[in-house]
């Protein structure tokens, strides 16, 4: 990381640090000072905000470090056969709860193999992609995610509807601190370094990632490698 890109890093963890720290001193203290004149909705509503801004601060110091890994070329990947459909089942169940106004509909294609990755990076992919989906996603919409086996690569592809990626930002949102700029996005927080992390954890892993935006419908989809064992027993190996 050269100095700019350093300067730039610590601007943005700081801002990005800022504001839910701020939040979450302020409304402990009103709670702390205010206790006995608050009604039991009022405390929820804090209570429940509190618990938002502080899993942000969790998602951004995971970025954080997962940021430094990524520096490091000596990182080990653990690569493991893995069956898609109970990693995305347990990532949608937590995205769930952060994002209880959504709908998440599932497809599994017969034809999906087993891919060859490692288990814990698959599922700061997945978590990365289908959480971005939930966040920029319409009120009380659906989003779908399908899987199918395209030669010996397992695609992955996670929709939405709402704020639409123009097609001039489709390389730019995978860079690091990149953020589209519109109003819509602006209320929305975020660091900017979600989808640079995942294109380069899917990279790692030999995969590719592609989106394409239009009529505010957005798709990600993620290639990876499907396993070779599985591949072969099924006799779907390109060749």
């Amino acid at each position: 990381m050269n100095d700019k890109d350093y300067e730039d890093f610590i601007s943005t963890v700081s801002h990005e640090l800022r504001t839910p720290l701020t939040s979450i001193r302020g409304f402990s203290e009103t709670m702390l000072v205010s206790w006995d004149k608050l009604d039991d909705n009022s405390k929820k509503k804090f209570l429940k905000i509190i618990v938002e801004q502080s899993n942000r601060l969790i998602n951004l110091v995971e970025n954080m470090l997962s940021v430094s890994k990524l520096q490091n070329t000596k990182e080990t990947l653990i690569y493991k056969e893995i069956f898609i459909k109970p990693v995305i089942e347990t990532v949608v169940s937590i995205v769930k709860t952060q994002y209880d106004d959504k709908k998440f509909d599932i497809s599994i294609s017969p034809n999906t193999l087993p891919i060859l990755a490692d288990k814990d990076k698959f599922e700061q992919i997945l978590t990365n992609i289908i959480e971005n989906a939930a966040k920029y996603g319409d009120t009380n919409s659906t989003i779908s995610i399908k899987t199918e086996t395209i030669d010996n690569n397992v695609s992955i592809k996670i929709t939405n509807t709402g704020i639409e990626i123009p097609k001039s930002d489709y390389e730019k949102i995978f860079t690091k601190f990149s953020r589209i700029d519109n109003p819509l996005t602006r209320k929305v927080q975020g660091s900017g370094l979600g989808l640079y992390i995942t294109k380069n954890l899917v990279e790692k892993m030999g995969g590719k990632i592609f989106v394409q935006s239009e009529n505010h419908t957005t798709t990600f989809e993620i290639n990876l490698p499907a396993s070779n064992i599985e591949c072969q027993a099924r006799g779907k190996c390109s060749r």
